[in-house]
């Protein structure tokens, strides 16, 4: 038995220790299923009365309330049940083939809430443990080595998608407020229940209803200078925060907020405020200068040269002492640049009588 786990060990200690999913990405959350599954949620209730209920029994309540749940749970608890001899006790073959069907064929608003059921006593939490009858779907006689198991599972094409599916999903991550991968708890308890039926099928280990360990059926005995790397496969399923995370939320009802911390800015329109035309420090860079100059000369003119604000005359006289280059930012000042862009004479002139009139 030992050499045949150093030989297993030895064939396995190339391969990758994560593998990237074959599935597409998960786009929904766990709270579409909790739309789906309002009328069981118990969102609302009294939280006394609730802390009461058994809610693994009222998850059963409703499996048996919808045909497809209630006939595919009846045909793998009686297949896993069922008692092949004296030294064997049912047939695992046939019971993980019945609860892949379970599992696949039954939405998940009915099969989340018969694995994930919030618990506040031990009767509660060892009816969650025996939803998989795991005396057949899950123990045996002997735990073998995580390693090894692993490596059986990864012979299986479909046991090796559906685990690198839930390395892919629930493994810990410190960069997300969830630990989870893209904060997605459905995601990850997906995958986790994709591994059920298999030769890796995870499950509860005991019947505590305040601790939430799982694990597959395995153990790290016998792993000699692989013992590190096995200790690391296996606590991503007895200590991972995402896992444990995602298993809370949904029996509390809860998922993710995912509204950013800072709010995107809405961009409001400012009320429109006349402000009084100044005279720029630097006209060189002042791109609204030749509006507000023509406006201002605009609204004397028409008055006649009557106003006597000699603000309003200034830039006025700005405005005759200065080219404004159209469809640019460009300002050019007198005595600068090409001759024909200097004032002429005349326009000297009228500047100087604009003055005197405001005298």
């Amino acid at each position: 038995m030992i050499l045949a786990n150093a030989f297993c060990l030895f064939f396995f200690l190339g391969e990758e220790f994560y593998e990237a999913s074959p599935y597409e990405p998960v786009t929904s959350r766990l709270s579409d299923i909790f739309r789906l599954a309002s009328i069981f949620s118990g969102t609302g209730a009294d939280p006394v009365v609730s802390a009461k209920n058994n809610h693994c029994l009222d998850a059963a309540k409703a499996c048996n309330l919808n045909d497809n749940c209630k006939k595919l749970r009846s045909s793998y608890i009686s297949i896993c049940n069922r008692e092949m001899s004296s030294t064997e006790r049912c047939n695992r073959r046939k019971c993980h083939k019945a609860l892949r069907q379970f599992f696949d064929r039954v939405p998940s608003e009915y099969t989340y809430r018969m694995l994930f059921c919030s618990c506040q006593d031990q009767a509660c939490a060892e009816r969650r443990r025996q939803t998989i009858v795991p005396s057949c779907s899950y123990e045996d006689k002997e735990k073998p080595n995580c390693l090894n198991l692993r490596g059986v599972c990864r012979t299986d094409h479909l046991c090796r998608s559906r685990l690198a599916d839930f390395h892919t999903n629930c493994r810990a991550s410190y960069q997300t407020l969830t630990s989870c991968p893209a904060d997605n708890y459905q995601a990850c308890l997906g995958s986790y229940a994709g591994m059920i039926g298999f030769d890796m099928t995870p499950n509860y280990v005991d019947s505590s209803p305040t601790g939430i360990v799982v694990s597959p059926w395995c153990s790290c005995h016998g792993s000699g200078n692989m013992e590190e790397e096995c200790e690391k496969f296996l606590k991503d399923f007895t200590e991972n925060p995402c896992l444990r995370n995602a298993i809370q939320a949904f029996g509390n009802g809860t998922d993710v907020n995912l509204s950013p911390k800072n709010p995107s800015f809405q961009a409001t329109q400012a009320p429109r405020v006349e402000k009084i035309p100044s005279l720029p420090d630097d006209l060189s860079d002042s791109t609204g200068l030749g509006t507000s100059v023509i406006t201002t000369c605009t609204s004397v003119q028409e008055q006649g040269l009557k106003a006597n604000n000699s603000k309003e005359l200034s830039m006025c006289f700005t405005e005759l002492t200065t080219n404004i280059i159209p469809g640019s930012n460009k300002v050019i000042k007198p005595n600068s640049g090409p001759r024909r862009a200097r004032p002429t004479a005349a326009l000297t002139a009228l500047s100087l009588l604009m003055l005197k009139l405001a005298l």
